[in-house]
Order: structure tokens, then sequence, then C-alpha cells
């Protein structure tokens, strides 16, 4: 049986410890903020707290890899294995699979055609479960072609939702229309917390959660709602959580699920990666998942 490595983009928001135990290379994007290189902070949503403090009217810009960054991961990779699956954040949003391909094909056919490159029309903790799904099905030993029909049957399964405290940094990047962002504002003045989700790769309004106290309650009952079905039919639930900047109240949604769904388990909580976090903003949270 061939070996099969997995190659991503940072959007993805894998865990470090799941990318290392299963070498997993990660195309890096590029941010370019000048003014917050010197703000304190940790990480990028702390210094995003630090310019809204200060007035700063900057927006930071990301650009996606490159096809160098991605040619560089598949050559890294042909090291260790024979072939490679490709799981890139949606092609609705970001000019990263192009890149993919572009990187695949600057190789020779001998290589190019050890590479599959899938969009996994999703992002961040949606995208994360696709590539754990490509994890699951290599330790099966399955091939490559079997790996990517796995992957086409997933995707279009794969739930994704979550809460932005303001919709303002999204509109700012020009990923949310103004009419949109403005029905979030609307809804969450009326206490209602509006759902922000990804369908069939583009960000899209997915419904409101009403009588609820807080954040990872509303995305609590959501989950509990939607896997309702699921759970019964005894299948198993795979869940990736992403914050920006905000573990409380991560680690609460997670205890939450733990505690209160059966058959479901919560895979990883990270951090969400700049190249969202710039355009969601801190304390975003995100919650997605998939029968396992």
């Amino acid at each position: 049986m061939k070996k099969i490595g997995i190659v991503t983009d940072e959007v993805g928001d894998i865990d470090k410890e799941i990318a290392r135990k299963h070498k997993i290379a990660i195309a890096s994007a590029k941010m370019d903020w000048p003014d917050i290189e010197n703000l304190p902070g940790e990480n990028t949503f702390q210094k995003m707290r630090e310019v809204e403090k200060r007035g700063i009217e900057s927006f930071g810009k990301t650009s996606q890899p490159s096809p160098k960054n991605f040619l560089d991961c598949y050559k890294e990779q042909f090291k260790y294995f024979d072939e490679i699956i490709c799981i890139t954040v949606t092609s609705k949003l970001s000019g990263t699979f192009n890149s993919a391909i572009q990187a695949r094909n600057m190789l020779g056919p001998e290589k190019s055609d050890k590479i599959l490159v899938v969009d996994s029309l999703n992002a961040t903790a949606g995208q994360a479960l696709v590539v754990l799904k490509a994890v699951d099905s290599i330790e099966e030993s399955k091939d490559s072609k079997e790996v990517a029909e796995e992957l086409q049957g997933l995707i279009p399964k794969v739930r994704f939702f979550g809460i932005l405290p303001d919709p303002k940094w999204l509109e700012k990047s020009g990923r949310m229309s103004s009419n949109l962002a403005n029905w979030v504002r609307k809804m969450a003045g009326i206490g209602i917390r509006p759902l922000i989700g990804i369908k069939s790769g583009v960000v899209k309004a997915v419904g409101v959660r009403t009588r609820v106290k807080d954040v990872p309650t509303a995305l609590f009952k959501e989950l509990e709602d939607q896997t309702k079905k699921s759970r019964k039919q005894g299948k198993r639930i795979r869940v990736v959580i992403t914050h920006g900047d905000d573990i409380k109240e991560a680690e609460k949604l997670k205890k939450m699920i733990e505690e209160g769904l059966e058959n479901t388990e919560v895979a990883f909580l990270n951090l969400i990666d700049n190249v969202l976090g710039i355009i969601t903003g801190p304390g975003t949270l995100f919650c997605a998942w998939c029968e396992k």
C-alpha cells in the first residue's frame, strides 16, 4: 500500500500536536498589518483589542499561500510519502485552492499525478474536520482514490456555525455585505444571537438562537438540535471548536458538549488563524461537526 501524506493550509486551524503526529504539512499565509507589530499582545486577537482601545483605524491584510508555499510543502511530503492529498480552504472565499493547483502543475507528471487537491468548501473548524477524515481514511489503509471519494462524500455533510461579537471586521474586509452585517447587529440588539455559517463554501446567515444566556449556550443548543437525529441513531459525532482568543468560552462549550451530548467527542480546541482572525475579530466562537 502506498503511503499517503496530507497537505493543508493554515486556515484549517489544525491542532499542532495532530499535525506533528501525522506529519501534516501546512502552507502558511502572510499578514500585513504594520500598525499592530509593536502593540502589546501574545496573538493577533489581543493586538486587535488594543487597536480598538486606541482607536486605530487601519485594517490588516492577508495574502493566500503562494504556489511556492504549496510547492515547498509537496516537495517536503514526497520525502516521506508516495502520494499526497491536499485539502484547502473553500475556493469561494480564497484563491488558496488555485495556488495548490498551480503548485501541483509546477511538478513533472511523475509527481503531479500523485497529488489530489480537494476543495473543502469550508474553513477553520469545518476544514479541520475534512482533514481529520483524511487522517482516518489513510489509517484505515484506503488508497488515494478511496480517500478522495470519502472526502467528497463528507464535505457536503460538514456543518459549520458560529457567533461573532460584532461583524465589523468581516464587513470591513468586504467578505460580508453591509446588509448582512446590519442584520446581525439588529438581531443582537434585541437579544437574538444570529448564527453565521458556511454553506456551499460561502459565508451566510444560517439561523438564530433566542432565549440563551451566552454564546456557548447558543452554540450548544444549535449543535444539540442539529445532531439530535444522528445521535438517536447511535451515530458518533465529531466536533471541532475554534475561537478568537477566548479559551474560557471555548472550554465552556467543550464541557457542555461532553457532558450533555451522547456519542459526541470534541476532537480539539484551537485559536482561529490570522487569515480568518482579522476578519472575524476577538471573541469569535466557531463550532463544526460531522458524523464520524
